[in-house]
């Protein structure tokens, strides 16, 4: 199908109305934004005109989207049951509003033959304006020597609870240069918060302080919490014991460390 030129928001209106219900942010981006500030080994293989979409899930959709997956499905094979939900999610979205388009759909766990992943999402993210992914080059006069901090996104609203899902790229539709590039809120500003920041998500990720850099609207709710606390060799046990009962020999691949 050759390549036309849409109105954005005709394509992320009823994206965005459909997964809402869910518990799920999307946020438009052109293709060039993302390939612009990474190396051409991983580059996105589409023009620069082309439009993605990335999708964030908020606190909302582990009562609104995964528990109700659950309860109607269950979760089987050897993938992340949270994948599972999301992955069912997405993909019936892209069919009920899009039928007639090709849609490349990226999940955050996939991986390319190389082993490097389908997308980088804190990249997706900052791009798009959904949230700011503060790196170590964001501090100046660094205080930790040599040692390599990995960066982490913060959103203007949830701060650190929530999570990059998706990228969509709709390699048959053009964006103009109607649609500019929004930044992403810089709601971690001073040099001794993004210090601050960066060591708790790099040195004491498991207590979670990190997601609290910024005073979120919405936290995860406490079945939240317990889910994504404990390793995810055990998360089949937990959904067993809140009468979530999938066949035994159906448990998830231990190696799947989704985090939320």
């Amino acid at each position: 199908m050759a390549a036309s030129t849409v109105n954005v928001g005709s394509m992320t209106g009823p994206l965005e109305n459909y997964l809402s219900e869910f518990g799920f942010e999307i946020y438009p981006l052109k293709v060039g934004w993302y390939n612009s500030v990474l190396p051409p080994s991983l580059h996105l293989s589409y023009p620069d005109d082309r439009l993605a979409v990335v999708v964030l899930s908020t606190p909302s959709m582990f009562e609104q989207a995964f528990l109700p997956f659950l309860e109607e499905r269950g979760c089987h094979g050897l993938s992340d049951p949270i994948d599972q939900c999301v992955k069912h999610c997405v993909s019936t979205a892209v069919t009920q509003c899009f039928p007639e388009r090709k849609v490349d759909v990226r999940y955050d766990y996939e991986l390319l033959p190389s082993r490097k992943p389908k997308f980088l999402a804190q990249t997706a993210a900052h791009v798009s304006g959904a949230a700011f992914y503060y790196q170590q080059s964001d501090v100046k006069d660094q205080p930790w020597g040599g040692k390599k901090m990995f960066g982490v996104c913060v959103h203007p609203r949830f701060g650190g609870w929530f999570a990059i899902r998706a990228l969509l790229v709709f390699g048959d539709v053009t964006v103009g240069s109607e649609m500019v590039q929004p930044p992403p809120p810089d709601c971690v500003p001073s040099r001794e918060a993004r210090i601050q920041l960066l060591e708790a998500f790099n040195f004491r990720w498991q207590d979670w302080s990190y997601r609290d850099i910024v005073p979120p609207v919405q936290t995860y709710s406490q079945k939240q919490r317990d889910y994504f606390s404990i390793a995810p060799a055990q998360r089949i046990a937990l959904l067993k014991n809140w009468g979530f009962l999938p066949k035994e020999n159906d448990e998830p691949d231990p190696t799947s460390g989704t985090q939320g």
